[in-house]
């Protein structure tokens, strides 16, 4: 009996029988709502829409010129002198006096300095002296000599006198062995003073190097030594002068990248500046472009020297500064921008008919956007420009040539003079 009791009040319920006054327009007033909702959402997608396509894609183009190409290399380095000398001492000492200044112009044999020489000059009386010594020796030992050859041929008169009964043959091989030793003491004593000779000499020669001599004519860039300063040259000699032969002939030491080095010959041009004199270029020519390398941080680069000319000395040595070689030169030439090679056209998405907000919201298959990318991706590799033709964007094929990174040089293609390619996309919202 329940159970037919609740069926029929179920029954009653679906049918809204008996159902308590009011309660249709609550339901009126929530189907309602949701209708105002809805209204609403689909009036915000109706507007996300006109917003997106209201977007318009602007381009920047750029023609086509025709006209002259340089292609240079820039590297950076520091001016030399073109023969830069060192002066130093072989002797350890006291510097007596400095006789030569900063960018004083001195000549060969011009003193520079000057080393205490009170200990060598001691040293010199003594080699004197002993040279001396030595040479008397040598007199006494031939005076030996002249007695002992005297006594031997006065002995073998008196053996060959008496029939060879006397002297003795014993003091016959005596008197013979004291001749002998005589003119050995008499050798002795001479070399002795080739030897106290020899050792004056190398004293006189120190000695003449207590004065420090210019090697070159040229100007003094260095001076690293003051008067009452002890120089110790005990494994190598120090420098006390930095002498450059002819400052109005230098030269630019620069490392040219290793990107870069198999454009450089021997011969080509280059301008290059310095920071003492930011308005003013100077010229100069490669002489050397050396083989060898130097890595820096990783970097590779290859040291080339370019001549340079400073007759108005104007310039200095360890200046630093940036050179532009010219490597190339093309005349009468078809140029594009580089921006234009650069240029990727927009990917856009393909758009598809949707007929109701469900299938608005909900995600898409892939379209064919992606298919675009790939075929950008393969197609990498070949060079090409592109140009508006009634709205739209067309590629052209090109073969490019030189470069200096503004403009480069099309070998072949499709393109003419005065031509607008484009170059960036510029995106404007009206």
């Amino acid at each position: 009996m329940k159970s037919k009791i609740n069926s029929e009040s179920d029954i009653a319920k679906t049918l809204e029988i008996d159902q308590p006054p009011g309660h249709g327009k609550r339901l009126k007033r929530w189907f309602t709502i949701s209708l105002l909702v809805v209204a609403t959402v689909i009036a915000a997608m109706i507007v996300w829409r006109t917003v997106d396509k209201s977007n318009t894609m602007q381009f920047k183009i750029q023609e086509v010129q025709r006209g002259n190409l340089i292609v240079i290399v820039t590297a950076t380095g520091t001016l030399q002198p073109t023969n830069k000398v060192d002066v130093g001492s072989e002797l350890s000492g006291i510097i007596k006096s400095v006789e030569a200044d900063y960018n004083d112009r001195v000549k060969v044999g011009q003193v520079l300095a000057r080393l205490d020489t009170s200990k060598l000059e001691a040293q010199v009386t003594q080699s004197k002296a002993a040279l001396e010594s030595a040479k008397a020796k040598v007199l006494q030992a031939q005076a030996t000599v002249s007695e002992t050859r005297s006594k031997l041929a006065q002995l073998q008169r008196v053996w060959e006198l008496s029939n060879k009964k006397v002297p003795s043959q014993s003091e016959l091989d005596a008197a013979e062995a004291a001749f002998e030793r005589a003119k050995a003491d008499e050798a002795s004593v001479k070399a002795a003073v080739s030897q106290a000779q020899a050792t004056l000499e190398a004293i006189e020669t120190d000695l003449s190097k207590t004065v420090i001599r210019s090697p070159i004519n040229g100007i003094v860039l260095n001076r690293s030594v003051e008067p009452g300063q002890t120089v110790a040259a005990s494994f190598q000699a120090p420098v006390l002068f930095t002498l450059a032969e002819d400052l109005t002939q230098m030269e630019l030491h620069v490392n040219v990248d290793e990107a870069d080095i198999g454009k450089v010959h021997e011969g080509q041009k280059a301008t290059f500046s310095v920071a003492a004199y930011p308005n003013r270029t100077f010229e100069a020519r490669i002489t050397q472009a050396r083989y060898g390398s130097s890595t820096t941080s990783g970097v590779v680069t290859y040291e080339t020297v370019l001549k340079v000319n400073n007759s108005d000395l104007s310039l200095r040595p360890g200046m630093t500064a940036t050179a532009d070689i010219t490597v190339k030169k093309v005349e009468n030439a078809i140029l594009v921008p580089s921006a234009a090679l650069r240029f990727t056209p927009p990917v856009q998405e393909e758009k598809k008919p949707s007929t109701s907000l469900v299938g608005s919201l909900l995600p898409r298959p892939p379209s064919s956007a992606s298919k675009q990318g790939e075929d950008a991706t393969a197609n990498k590799k070949q060079q090409r420009v592109w140009t508006l033709k009634d709205g739209q964007l067309s590629a052209i094929p090109v073969t490019v040539g030189s470069t200096d990174g503004i403009m480069t040089e099309v070998v072949t293609g499709d393109i003419k003079h005065g031509m607008a390619l484009v170059v960036d996309t510029i995106s404007v919202g009206k």
